[in-house]
């Protein structure tokens, strides 16, 4: 009998979880992560043994933050000081012999929600608002990259935006009018002064207008048919976010369809049941 594991290599937190052949989750860990590079390799280490139970793995899938090499498996994931030029696909084959896939959180996710959606669509994307913004997007169930291995960041696209507190518009990247800014976690504070579950309704729909504008121009552009939103101001916020946001789509998107908006089905597993589609069917 065949068995995954799958991986969600985190700032604060990593995750394991075993699953067979179906990828039904029989098995899962969750552990606080350590600083030290050594310490948390160790650690991964011991959370595989726990939730193989003494099976011979047949395929490792994990995320982690960017930037990293997809191909090689070398990852220096940019809120892990520590961790800089890990050559993780190198260390994990070596000690558990069989083959690691390692991708950047969004591009995985992307495959746990396309593994769990009933009917396949061909035109796929996956965006999460959390503490940032970033997405993933699949067409026929792979991957899409550009040159050398770039994905989608919808999260740095400019917006016709709405604010109250224009001054609080502050993208970590560096650049003006992000996306990023106005919807993520850490704009929300800078902008209301207050965490995203503390919003009111007025205040919601001032960032779903903005994230709307952004799912348009991804709409515009991209022409995907399934939109499928996670991460904690996402799922926490629900309705109160997404209406607004599809409001914006169905008023101002013209020529191209208006794609299917919806929130995870997954929830917190996204990135889990991700890694392990890859730990079975590969990343090409």
């Amino acid at each position: 009998m065949s068995l995954y594991v799958g991986l969600d290599i985190g700032g604060t937190k990593f995750l394991a979880a075993s699953a067979e052949g179906n990828l039904q989750i029989v098995r899962r860990v969750r552990k606080s992560a350590p600083e030290a590079l050594d310490e948390g390799l160790e650690l991964l280490h011991s959370m595989i043994q726990e939730v193989a139970g003494g099976g011979a793995i047949d395929g490792i899938g994990a995320a982690i933050g960017g930037p990293l090499d997809w191909e090689t498996g070398v990852v220096s994931p940019l809120h892990q000081p520590a961790w800089r030029s890990v050559p993780l696909k190198q260390i994990m084959e070596a000690r558990w012999t069989c083959p690691f896939r390692v991708d950047v959180d969004t591009n995985i996710a992307a495959l746990g929600e396309y593994h769990a959606c009933e009917e396949k669509p061909a035109r796929f994307l996956y965006v999460t608002v959390s503490t940032g913004m970033g997405g993933g997007q699949l067409e026929n169930g792979r991957i899409v990259r550009a040159t050398g291995g770039a994905h989608p960041e919808v999260g740095h696209q400019s917006v016709d935006f709405r604010c109250r507190n224009r001054r609080g518009v502050v993208c970590e990247c560096g650049a003006s009018d992000c996306l990023e800014a106005l919807v993520c976690g850490n704009g929300i504070r800078r902008i209301y002064g207050r965490p995203a579950e503390e919003l009111d309704q007025g205040e919601w729909n001032e960032v779903g207008y903005n994230l709307g504008q952004g799912l348009r121009n991804i709409a515009a552009l991209l022409v995907p048919d399934v939109i499928v939103l996670g991460g904690g101001v996402a799922l926490g916020a629900g309705e109160k976010l997404l209406r607004p946001a599809r409001t914006v789509l169905e008023e101002s998107l013209r020529i191209v369809p208006v794609p299917q908006v919806r929130l995870s089905e997954l929830g917190y597993d996204t990135a889990l049941i991700g890694a392990l589609t890859a730990a079975k069917n590969g990343l090409r």
